[in-house]
């Protein structure tokens, strides 16, 4: 392969791909030879997704919120933008596909063209990366009872957490048992107890272990996240809602609380004005944190556009999105 244009600033980029560097071409064989190469622009999403993902892998979980988390998150994305953004731009230049002559670069974070090529990469890490979806998932962060003094407590809700990573809930439960037999107000191991109860569908011992955690921390984030989950598998909606309030006057700002919200007046109270209102609200807290989860509000948002235009309500829609400073594309 002959060329010295677009070459280097593939291999600076996304790494040696086999080129052998010889001769520079001429302008128009270069646009020539660019045309018949295998690169477009899903080309380079892919190679700055799997370069995300692979950053993503750095992050450490231990004791974080989720905020902090997403942040680290929103982090490794940032680190692919410009990147991605500049080897679009001169694969299209260099095909001869871009109307302009020089190649511009939108550097500003809060610019539309920036969050055009930042949302490609999330939502395409939404879809494709196991990590994103293991980080976002994370206990929430250490207070003074979510741990234990205990050593054999701490030993054992180790053993147990390894399981869980593993899927493996009915094992991992008889660890996190034994370890709130050995400290009774280990609120992390009680928040664990109720993910395997509820993994194994024992819906009424997931909510007694979630209230066993609050009992000890009132304030646990885990717990009051999960509990309206407990309630909805119950097919318990209005309990699942009253857990919500409680989540939201713990935690006002939390994003979750008003997607959980949304999804059980969506999908089984059917009452689509007042589920894209929170979904709204979700949606805007998401965009706010920087958290990967607004691709998932955004796609109920969409939803909600469908159904309520069949049911001629396209403009209460429009007035809802209004309401919540949000735009239609």
């Amino acid at each position: 392969m002959k060329k010295k244009i677009f070459t280097s600033i593939v291999i600076l980029l996304f790494g040696n791909y086999g080129f052998a560097q010889k001769d520079t071409l001429s302008p128009q064989a270069s646009i020539e030879f660019m045309k018949k190469l295998p690169f477009d622009s899903i080309y380079f999403l892919n190679k700055a997704v799997i370069g995300t993902c692979e950053c993503l892998d750095s992050i450490l979980i231990n004791y974080k919120s989720r905020e902090e988390v997403a942040k680290e998150i929103s982090a490794c994305i940032d680190k692919k933008v410009i990147g991605y953004q500049l080897a679009v731009k001169l694969d299209a230049s260099l095909k001869g596909n871009s109307k302009s002559k020089t190649v511009s670069l939108g550097v500003d974070k809060n610019s539309a063209e920036y969050k055009r090529y930042y949302y490609n990469i999330e939502e395409r890490l939404t879809d494709s990366c196991k990590t994103l979806r293991t980080l976002m998932s994370s206990n929430d962060k250490i207070s003074e009872k979510s741990t234990s003094n205990d050593r054999l407590a701490l030993k054992t809700y180790d053993e147990g957490v390894t399981l869980l990573k593993a899927e493996k809930h009915k094992e991992a439960l008889v660890y996190f048992r034994k370890a709130v037999e050995l400290d009774p107000e280990f609120a992390f191991a009680w928040d664990n107890v109720g993910i395997c109860e509820r993994k194994l569908d024992n819906y009424d011992a997931a909510i007694e272990a979630y209230n066993k955690s609050l009992a000890i921390d009132p304030k646990g984030k885990m717990p009051l996240q999960n509990l309206p989950y407990a309630y909805e598998f119950k097919k318990e909606y209005d309990n699942a809602l009253k857990a919500i309030d409680n989540l939201l006057a713990a935690y006002p700002n939390d994003p979750e609380a008003f997607y959980s919200s949304g999804r059980i007046y969506i999908f089984f109270k059917k009452d689509y004005e007042k589920g894209l209102d929170k979904m709204c609200k979700a949606y805007n807290l998401y965009v706010e944190q920087k958290s990967p989860y607004r691709t998932d509000a955004q796609q109920n948002i969409q939803f909600l556009f469908s159904e309520m235009k069949k049911e001629g309500k396209e403009e209460r829609f429009k007035e809802i999105l209004k309401e919540n400073k949000i735009k239609m594309n």
